[in-house]
């Protein structure tokens, strides 16, 4: 979506609204490090980011793939920093379609710095000399597809008058020749931004103006930046920072108030701004500090349109409707699908392509290094141990698992201590979601979607279990007729109770002016292509061991015995039934098989 749409109805909504920039790293791994802190970061509600090109353009390459990485996987609305700099049109023209074809709508057409180990701006051959020659071109070879963003500079208020009033002449002509809004420089002197703007709008420029926020992160920090950037200082702000420069918290704290108290002055001054774009240089906790300090809470309807963050990609954007099984595991099903020629839009199935690509694909692999992983999950030689770990998960004190990335969601804290019960009966939980009857599509933990509507969800289950306590699972679960589930082992034998070849929708949400919207199901086809990986994630947590080792033949073992199960509760209003076939059956096989090891192991692993 372009981002003047979003102002706009933003405006008509009457409602604040922020966004983040951030700049690519230097390394592999600090580029993965910085897409989860975006990933994390989304649930502080940006309505979009921007990822800058970086001074010399050197990182061109990187700031096109992390626009398709936030545009795809991510799911955020992404503007691409484009400069003149070291850029031949060609690769201008590279740059753009490769955003076109990654969904982006928006680009900030900069003139850009001078390469590095120059002084002196120059063109490169066959490149543009002015950011206003970079505008036209965008809009000569794209038409309306781009929102076009150029950057303002508040600063240029103190120039002398001849040189204030050419630079402001520059800026209309940009403006004039199709931009549609303006970046600003950070700035912390609110009264030279408030006398810049108003003397914008008497130029006739009349397209929104989005303040650009740098929170202040450490006094060396905030000293370097304004000194690059050739930034005012209030007198007041080192007054009440120097004396605490050699504490970054105090100044940390200090510099949230300061910034903080110059946005409110902004959103106040009836200069028609209703949004703020922070400066995160690609750090957390500042910005979320002066997020709490202005009380900016975001919309569940910006973090969450679905339970699942849509790809922003042209042939994904319609797409509603995905399994439950890879709710964990997002990037997987993305690469797997990516070759689909449509996607499931209405009823899951209807229009797609007959088969998930292979796995190699996308590639199976665990997130932690083998260091990592062995911090988090030491060496369990017990079923019991084993257990545990997955208990630890469903509670909140283990931060991952190999079927999940990231910590428990805070959904699942609902129903964490039943999950955590279930694992220690011997059913090693991997995915699930409670019932849900009827909670407000704002509802902190369990709502998603448009404002003023309701959302459902029917209890889920899914783990691995051995052959004979799935056996008495079984048993109970058949006896209870609004159960449906579906049971595959390794060599992907498939076994169920449903009667139906479709799916069977276990989210959906009733909204204002809409159709239901049924965004997550269960059916069988997913299931089976899920299988694979699932297990294949078990083998790769059993290859962080040594061969030959307690560790690695008990994860093996666990992993070539059991079954993959997923289990459907089909009546919401009853949160707690879908738990009852598992503690009969569990309380039943540790009857049976009690040993001095704690919760019995399913048949065929040492106890």
């Amino acid at each position: 979506m372009r981002i003047s749409k979003k102002i706009e109805q933003s405006n008509k909504e009457g409602k604040l609204w922020w966004s983040f920039e951030y700049f690519p790293p230097r390394t592999a791994q600090g580029l993965q490090n910085l897409l989860d802190r975006i990933k994390r970061m989304t649930a502080l509600g940006p309505e979009f980011i921007d990822i800058t090109w970086n001074a010399g353009g050197r990182t061109s390459d990187l700031t096109a793939h992390m626009v398709k990485t936030c545009q795809g996987s991510v799911g955020v609305e992404t503007c691409m920093h484009l400069t003149c700099t070291n850029m031949p049109k060609e690769k201008v023209d590279i740059a753009l379609q490769e955003a076109k074809k990654a969904g982006c709508r928006n680009v900030l057409a900069l003139r850009g710095d001078p390469p590095q180990g120059k002084d002196e701006w120059e063109a490169v051959e066959g490149g543009f000399v002015h950011g206003i020659d970079l505008v036209k071109h965008i809009h000569n070879e794209y038409g309306d597809y781009f929102d076009i963003a150029v950057a303002g500079f508040p600063q240029f208020q103190l120039l002398p008058p001849a040189e204030r009033d050419l630079e402001m002449k520059y800026l209309k002509e940009k403006v004039d020749a199709g931009v549609n809004f303006i970046f600003t420089q950070m700035f912390y002197d609110v009264d030279v931004f408030i006398d810049w703007v108003n003397a914008v709008r008497a130029a006739g420029i009349t397209i929104p103006i989005v303040p650009g926020i740098a929170p202040i992160q450490t006094w060396n920090g905030f000293l370097k930046a304004t000194s690059l950037a050739n930034t005012k200082i209030p007198q007041f702000f080192l007054d009440a920072l120097e004396p605490y420069k050699n504490d970054d918290e105090k100044v940390r704290e200090i510099g949230t108030k300061l910034v903080a108290d110059m946005c409110r002055k902004i959103l106040a001054a009836g200069l028609g701004i209703q949004g703020l774009h922070f400066y995160t240089m690609n750090l957390e906790k500042g910005t979320k500090m002066l997020l709490e300090e202005l009380n900016l809470t975001p919309r569940v309807e910006t973090i969450k349109p679905l339970p699942w963050r849509q790809s922003l990609t042209p042939n994904r954007r319609q797409e509603n409707i995905r399994p439950i099984f890879w709710a964990n595991r997002a990037d997987s099903y993305l690469s797997r699908t990516e070759n689909w020629d449509e996607f499931p839009n209405g009823r899951f199935g209807d229009s797609r392509s007959p088969a998930y690509g292979e796995l190699d694909g996308y590639g199976i692999w665990l997130k932690q290094t083998k260091e990592e992983a062995l911090k988090l999950w030491g060496e369990p030689k017990t079923f019991a141990e084993v257990a545990s770990l997955f208990s630890r998960f469903c509670l909140g004190s283990l931060k991952a698992l190999p079927w999940s990335n990231q910590a428990a969601s805070s959904e699942t804290s609902a129903i964490g201590l039943q999950l955590a019960k279930m694992n220690e009966l011997g059913f090693l939980t991997i995915n699930s979601q409670p019932a849900v009857n009827g909670a407000r599509s704002d509802d902190p933990q369990f709502g998603w979607g448009p404002s003023n509507g309701y959302v459902y969800q029917k209890a889920y289950l899914e783990f691995f279990v051995g052959p004979q306590l799935l056996e008495l699972l079984i048993a109970h679960i058949e006896r209870d007729s609004n159960m449906t589930y579906y049971v595959i082992n390794k060599q992907g034998d498939l076994r169920t109770n449903t009667h139906s070849d479709g799916p069977n929708a276990v989210t959906w949400g009733v909204f204002p002016g809409k159709e239901i919207v049924q965004p997550t199901v269960v059916e069988a086809l997913s299931f089976m292509a899920w299988k694979d990986e699932a297990y294949e994630l078990g083998v790769k947590w059993a290859n962080i061991y040594e061969a030959g080792t307690p560790s690695r033949k008990l994860m093996m073992e666990i992993f070539e015995s059991s079954c993959l199960v997923n289990v459907v509760h089909n009546d919401f209003k009853d949160s707690q039934a879908i738990f009852e076939p598992f503690f009969k059956a569990g309380a039943e096989y540790t009857a049976q098989h009690i040993n001095g090891n704690g919760p019995a192991a399913p048949k065929a692993l040492p106890n």
